[in-house]
């Protein structure tokens, strides 16, 4: 069997959740044979893993760097790509257009790999057709009257995100996004080009994440409005051309499912751990502690966690706070923000930055209690992998959090420093219930939430859609049962 994985600033050049999760996948699969498509942000970032002999090659798509060489197009082709840019543009402001997105979106690609498409949409002409689209009346960007400024803004991001199209596509075996957005759009290609299947798993809600993301994003609403048209209307097209979508948990499949998925093309594969590699942490340390792991973003929302530990240290005052994690590319100006945040509230002397360490499970032994404050998740490996270490957890009730945890620990509402104060002094004020929860949380990792599961899931579904025998029935049993 041949895999395309497909990735966006994750894998094999970063650390992270979902850097993991596919180490794991291909380390578990040796008679599979790998190729990687890797967006990444300039093109020069270092290999982060190992990678094995059955990874063949590894081919970067960077989004950033310096410009894509080429001309561009004269003439009739000119005249052509910019009656496909205003139908495109159309279709991402205006639903009654919708249909036209993925016709000019796969007509784009041939532009990109002949070198046209970034410089025609640089061109005075694509820039004039961008004004005239967002400025009709009966369009909501009109209203805001968009500036040329604002077309260069929109004209930019839209170019970088269309880079991954330059990219040669496989013409066999089975492409496999990691994520929606970006990382999707060579298998998109691949299966219109060459009837490549094309699978998609989404660990987060991309299209979500980016509204999230943009919300507080420099740009005036004509801009977002554009930006976020195109990603929603990428991931309907991702969602409606999937041969299947396997969703790390039920939060996700709704989504997927308003997304536009059909029910019969959506199968939840869970994540999994190793239980041999999170054994039980054994005793708590000596000092309460509420131990974190992650990488240092704003989706993680550290800000929360610190506000809600200056609450408990108020009722415990030797309690600790150790945070383990590398801190993303970019958000170095927010790690700072969040030191700034404890010595504000007064707990800079128990709150520590750890930053990475060689051994993760060491992160969870080092906690009484496990900590979990993001606004945005999947099915995050940090908590299961907690919940294998028999560490109970407080989390955040975003994702697929409250499938993982079940009774075995405590979740509470997202950006609210109080509840998640009071569930973690509920912990720390009962160590029998600490115990209890701990163990239960073991168990219930191995019985439902096991790497073993996860691998021979989708090596089973890589048969599948190779048309290699294994039957739809028995994959569901094997994925949908430990719900």
């Amino acid at each position: 069997m041949r895999v395309t994985l497909l990735t966006e600033g994750t894998y094999p050049h970063a650390h992270g959740g979902v850097s993991v999760w596919c180490d794991q996948l291909v380390q578990g699969m040796p008679d599979v044979e790998f190729d990687i498509i890797a967006v990444t942000g300039t093109g020069t970032e270092q290999l982060a893993w190992q990678l094995p002999p059955w990874v063949n090659k590894v081919t970067t798509a960077p989004l950033w760097g310096p410009p894509l060489p080429g001309k561009p197009p004269r003439g009739r082709e000119l005249r052509r790509f910019l009656d496909s840019y205003e139908r495109f543009l159309h279709s991402i402001l205006d639903p009654v257009y919708a249909a036209h997105f993925g016709t000019e979106l796969y007509g784009f690609a041939d532009f990109a790999r002949r070198g046209l498409l970034a410089p025609a949409m640089r061109s005075e002409g694509a820039l004039r057709t961008l004004q005239q689209v967002w400025t009709r009346p009966y369009l909501p960007t009109a209203a805001s009257e968009p500036t040329l400024h604002d077309a260069l803004h929109a004209t930019d991001l839209l170019e970088h995100a269309l880079r991954p199209l330059v990219v040669e596509v496989p013409s066999e075996g089975v492409t496999h996004a990691v994520s929606g957005g970006l990382a999707a759009l060579p298998g998109l290609i691949a299966a219109q080009q060459h009837h490549v299947p094309f699978l998609l798993t989404e660990h987060g809600i991309y299209l979500r994440e980016r509204y999230l993301g943009y919300r507080t994003g420099p740009y005036r609403w004509p801009v977002k409005a554009l930006v976020l048209g195109f990603y929603r209307m990428l991931a309907e097209e991702s969602y409606a051309r999937a041969a299947l979508v396997t969703p790390g948990n039920r939060y996700n499949r709704r989504w997927e499912e308003r997304g536009g998925t059909p029910s019969e093309n959506i199968r939840t594969v869970y994540n999994g751990v190793d239980p041999d590699l999170f054994p039980a942490a054994g005793p708590e340390p000596e000092t309460l502690t509420m131990s974190w792991a992650g990488r240092v973003d704003p989706i993680k929302d550290l800000e929360t966690l610190i506000r809600a530990f200056a609450l408990v240290k108020a009722e415990l005052p030797e309690t600790r706070l150790r945070l383990f994690g590398g801190t993303a590319r970019g958000a170095e100006g927010y790690r700072d923000g969040c030191v700034k945040l404890a010595a504000d509230l007064g707990v800079a002397d128990s709150v520590v930055f750890e930053g990475r360490v060689d051994e993760i499970k060491d992160a969870y032994a080092a906690g009484s209690i496990c900590m979990l404050s993001s606004i945005s998740e999947g099915f995050p490996f940090t908590l299961i992998e907690a919940m294998s270490s028999g560490r109970p957890t407080v989390s955040t009730d975003v994702g697929g959090v409250r499938e993982a945890v079940g009774d075995t620990g405590l979740v509470v509402p997202p950006r609210e420093p109080e509840p998640m104060a009071r569930a973690a002094l509920e912990l720390l004020r009962d160590p029998e219930k600490r115990a209890r929860m701990g163990a239960g949380a073991r168990i219930r990792v191995v019985e439902q939430f096991t790497l073993r599961q996860t691998i021979d899931a989708f090596r089973g579904i890589y048969a599948e859609l190779l048309g290699q025998g294994t039957q739809p029935t028995t994959l569901r049993s094997a994925t949908e049962g430990a719900a």
